[in-house]
């Protein structure tokens, strides 16, 4: 458990490290030029978004580097991307997620609200990280202090990842330049909130290495919505040769986050403290050669995610559930390039989850569910060739599949084909893709321990498929100006769920369908280097209308301004539709009621950079003010979330 004199002394040992590392930098090495004290850049990061990437397959990926990060003072996932077009979360607390579902969850294009199970997967490195008993992520297992980048994937992409419709995968820092590079930020916010971050990295010759650690903590703007996130991180690589590298990466985390419960309810009835904790372990063997690139990644991800002192139906009796998970697995991947134009990727997943979990009752009770395992094998192909001029009209048709090998259900098959038309700097794309997400550990829970009546009617089912269809256009006016439209439709079918007696007994089955198409929209703008805007909307119409968390409108819009030489300003705003709340429940006819009203978030950080003379180093000292209008607003009824609050901080580079 995460009691305040074990959160004390990680923070200590945190800062202590930070300190330790930052040693190396802080003084010349002999016979090393001294670093010279950087000049102001003044060349802005785009806001909200680095931007929509495509690839040779007509897929996109939306990606969030640090930098936008950073000019968010996003502290978690959720922050780092509640602004992206497409992207809606849910929380509780200013810090810390509570469980994964309405207390902590991002949704991508209305994709990702089922509880138990998700149509999200969830990953660090390309490492699978979730909750493997209830089949959905935690969003506290993913902190984005390690994180270069954060990758999201809005749509099934067989020729990159399986078992999932949309994907979130947060790439780790690297050393990016020889010799040492060291980061220390300290800020204070309000509802006593501390935020504590030092990393430390270096490159020589064939070796580089990556590593720090990060905490935060709050009481929360309310009674009970306190939280806290610890971590630690580290990635060392060596270059074998100027074809072969090798690197491994690990990362530890522990967390807790209460629910502060509806306001004004009973206490009795708050539903406890969710705590997380995950040591992932993995090492990947990297190619390069003019005509081929690839890697194998081996890996173990493995964690905690308790939930203490929740209600049960049962008056006046409260449980400990201690639910633990397992990932281990194998990820080989190699790009060919083998004649002019044409591009064979290969590859091959074999991916073993595992879990179980032990519940502790206030009455003197104890339920044990000693686990099962699933096992995936998933090799796939993809081929794609361009036809004419790449700097002047070029057409790339392509096609792929992805096979699934499962240990307890059927198996499947997920094509994709597609074609980009391009012409100077505009370009057409349009694509076909099938999503297959196979059922999780929550059917077997739920048949061994929740509702015995089920039996062994969970493996009859089939795995859920989504048929996904996009078309969109990007057009650059030079640096100065890129713009997006991205229209889609998402098919899906075989949702499985609980049918209900009569007659009895209840079982499980394929029986749910629904539909989500929609628009989303892009502009990227430097009117000048020192001036960066974004604004980006989408427009979702879902089919059953309660299905939660589809917007039918939101707007989000960003501002990076470098003034003065080193003062920056970064504003962020987002517009949200009223909406339909509250988890997916897999039983047939249940309806989603609940709704939150539309609201307007407008955030602003204004940030001062100036050099150290000691040391070589340079200073950053900020102030972020999120909710400047004050907006009431929640997303779940009765949880309201903060109104105006302030951040002040500092950072140092060595």
């Amino acid at each position: 458990m995460f009691q305040d004199a074990h959160r004390s002394h990680v923070f200590l040992a945190v800062g202590i490290l930070a300190l330790f590392l930052a040693l190396p930098s802080s003084y010349a090495v002999e016979g090393e030029t001294p670093r010279a004290v950087l000049e102001p850049v003044h060349v802005v990061a785009s806001p909200i978004i680095e931007g929509n990437q495509g690839d040779a397959f007509a897929m996109q990926k939306t990606v969030v580097s640090q930098e936008q990060m950073e000019d968010l003072n996003a502290q978690d996932l959720q922050t780092a991307l509640r602004r992206t077009p497409g992207v809606t979360i849910s929380r509780y607390n200013p810090v810390g997620s509570f469980g994964g579902a309405t207390g902590g969850a991002v949704f991508i294009r209305g994709l990702g609200s089922s509880r138990p199970g998700a149509e999200i997967k969830t990953f660090v490195d390309g490492v699978p990280v979730y909750m493997s008993i209830w089949n959905h992520p935690l969003l506290d297992l993913l902190p984005i202090d390690p994180a270069q980048a954060v990758e999201v994937y809005k749509s099934p992409q067989p020729h990159l990842f399986g078992n999932a419709f949309a994907a979130v995968n947060l790439v780790p820092k690297a050393a990016p330049k020889e010799g040492y590079e060291t980061r220390l930020e300290g800020a204070y916010g309000s509802y006593e909130t501390v935020v504590g971050r030092g990393e430390h990295g270096g490159r020589f010759g064939p070796l580089n290495y990556y590593l720090g650690g990060a905490y935060r903590r709050s009481d929360g703007h309310r009674d009970n919505a306190d939280g806290a996130l610890g971590n630690a991180y580290a990635r060392v690589g060596w270059d074998l040769d100027p074809n072969w590298k090798a690197y491994a990466f690990t990362l530890w985390n522990d967390n807790y986050a209460d629910d502060p419960g509806i306001k004004g309810a009973p206490v009795s009835q708050r539903q406890g403290r969710y705590e997380t904790r995950l040591w992932l372990l993995s090492a990947t063997l990297t190619n390069e050669y003019e005509k081929a690139a690839g890697s194998i990644k081996v890996y173990r991800s493995g964690g905690e995610g308790d939930w203490l002192d929740q209600p049960t139906s049962t008056a006046g009796v409260r449980q400990d559930l201690f639910n633990d998970f397992l990932f281990y697995g194998l990820k080989a991947r190699e790009r060919f390039s083998l004649w002019a134009g044409g591009e064979l990727v290969t590859g091959l997943d074999w991916d073993r989850t595992e879990g179980d979990y032990v519940a502790y009752f206030t009455d003197g009770k104890k339920d044990v569910w000693e686990g099962h395992d699933f096992t995936i094998l998933s090799p796939y192909i993809a081929l794609s060739h361009t036809f004419g001029d790449a700097q002047g009209f070029h057409v790339t048709p392509s096609a792929g599949i992805r096979y699934y090998d499962h240990t307890d259900f059927d198996a499947q098959w997920a094509p994709h084909a597609g074609v980009i038309v391009g012409y100077k700097d505009t370009e057409i794309h349009a694509g076909y893709a099938r999503g297959v997400l196979y059922p999780g550990l929550d059917v077997v829970v739920f048949s061994q321990k929740v509702i015995p009546a089920l039996k062994e009617t969970w493996k009859d089912l089939d795995p859920e498929v989504l048929d996904h269809f996009e078309v969109g256009v990007r057009h650059r006016w030079g640096r100065r100006l890129t713009v997006d439209v991205t229209a889609f439709r998402d098919e899906g079918s075989d949702r499985y769920v609980v049918v209900p007696p009569p007659p009895f007994p209840p079982i499980y089955d394929n029986v749910e369908d629904y539909t989500l198409k929609g628009v989303e929209a892009t502009a990227t703008v430097y009117p000048t280097d020192r001036l960066a805007l974004f604004l980006g909307a989408t427009v979702l119409d879902a089919d059953p209308e309660d299905l939660p968390y589809t917007p039918e409108w939101t707007l989000s819009a960003g501002v990076n301004w470098r003034f003065l030489d080193r003062w920056t300003l970064s504003v962020d705003a987002e517009h949200v539709d009223s909406m339909t709340v509250r988890e997916q429940a897999r039983r047939a006819g249940v309806m989603n009621t609940q709704k939150v009203d539309s609201y307007l978030l407008v955030n602003g950080k204004l940030s001062y950079r100036f050099p150290v003379p000691f040391g070589k180093a340079d200073g950053t000292i900020y102030v972020a003010v999120e909710n400047i209008l004050d907006e009431d607003y929640e997303y779940l009824p009765g949880y309201p979330m903060p109104g105006t609050n302030v951040m002040v901080g500092a950072k140092l580079m060595f």
